[in-house]
């Protein structure tokens, strides 16, 4: 496995959900922290690193959300099952029978089931519809409560999909959890690490933004430490590639290149910034896709919107089964999404940063 692969790995296997991001954090700076001139910290737990540039040059901001979609304890029956809350978004479809690994307050893992009643037992009625999340429970091989608590389970701690990173047969094809985002903590890693040896006209932020999933909270606070003159979220987008999605809704296939997001529920993109980008990724022949999500939002939803306002763009890698146990990427997305933020940031000075603002 070479080096970037090895990153991809650790980024993903790595467990955190919305409010609980120490472990990808530390996975994120152990990366970043060598092409970094400072590290920093706002008070939500995002972890900002600056790679200086001009000094009176402007800020540009780079963020991928550290969490990842999970669970949360709530409850333990006298069974010993756990009751819990999803974190961020779920369908009940994706859920039953899945594997997930519970963190206790110590650290240790362990491993349960989301369970499922057996077909055989169903009515014709219940075969036939979705199961309601509120009805379903995490079995963690115990005989009744007081075992699950003497496991060191209790209410609050962490739970997560149960998956490692995979290298699928076309090598191209990565399949792992939590690709939303710590591909977008990738980007960030990568675009600093290209800028090491580069003279670039900005100082430039990458960030690894806490409790995207719940709201995008943790890129407001991030961003009213930076305060930056341009801001990108780097996040995972609708692949519309497999059966049973429409081209209208979702047109972006894997391998074809970055999605520049023209729209989502969060924000209309820049045209400014949007289009700037697309005319460095037209110089280079760098390939892109367009899309919108009106069902989705990222960290710039966030960004554009702190102080006196921020031209943002997302900027987006298609992955298929997203919000779900596992997801798949194309490699060649995540290199391209690389080399176009490396190239359009050695391009944005003090005068064409002004000229995107106010035309």
């Amino acid at each position: 496995m070479d080096q970037e692969l090895e990153m991809l790995k650790a980024l993903t296997d790595a467990k955190g959900i919305a409010g609980n991001e120490r472990e990808p954090r530390q996975v994120f700076e152990s990366y970043i922290k060598d092409a970094a001139d400072e590290l920093h910290h706002d008070g939500l737990g995002s972890s900002i690193a600056l790679k200086k540039g001009q000094a009176d040059g402007p800020k540009v901001m780079i963020a991928g959300h550290l969490d990842e979609v999970g669970f949360m304890v709530t409850q333990i029956d006298a069974g010993g099952f756990i009751k819990f809350q999803t974190v961020g978004g779920w369908v009940p479809h994706v859920m039953l029978s899945q594997k997930v690994t519970v963190i206790t307050r110590e650290g240790e893992e362990i491993p349960g089931l989301i369970g499922s009643k057996p077909p055989h037992l169903m009515t014709a009625a219940e075969r036939q519809k979705s199961f309601d999340i509120k009805s379903m429970f995490i079995d963690v091989g115990s005989n009744d409560r007081e075992e699950t608590e003497s496991f060191g389970i209790r209410p609050g701690d962490m739970i997560v999909p149960a998956f490692e990173f995979t290298t699928m047969k076309n090598e191209k094809f990565l399949l792992a959890k939590a690709w939303d985002n710590r591909i977008g903590l990738a980007v960030a890693i990568q675009v600093l690490k290209n800028l090491q040896n580069e003279k670039h006209p900005n100082n430039v932020y990458g960030v690894g933004a806490v409790q995207e999933e719940v709201g995008l909270r943790g890129s407001k606070t991030a961003t009213h430490f930076i305060q930056p003159d341009i801001g990108f979220a780097v996040d995972v987008g609708i692949a519309g590639d497999t059966p049973g999605i429409k081209p209208e809704e979702a047109q972006s296939k894997m391998g074809k290149g970055p999605q520049i997001i023209l729209y989502d529920a969060s924000l209309v993109s820049h045209p400014g910034l949007r289009n700037f980008v697309t005319d460095v990724a037209d110089e280079l022949g760098i390939p892109y896709q367009f899309d919108a999500i009106p069902g989705g939002g990222t960290d710039a939803g966030s960004i554009h919107l702190t102080g006196d306002g921020v031209p943002s763009l997302p900027v987006t890698i298609a992955a298929r089964y997203i919000h779900s146990n596992a997801s798949i990427i194309h490699r060649d997305d995540f290199e391209a999404t690389v080399k176009l933020l490396t190239e359009v940031i050695k391009r944005l000075d003090a005068e064409t940063v002004k000229k995107i603002t106010f035309g």
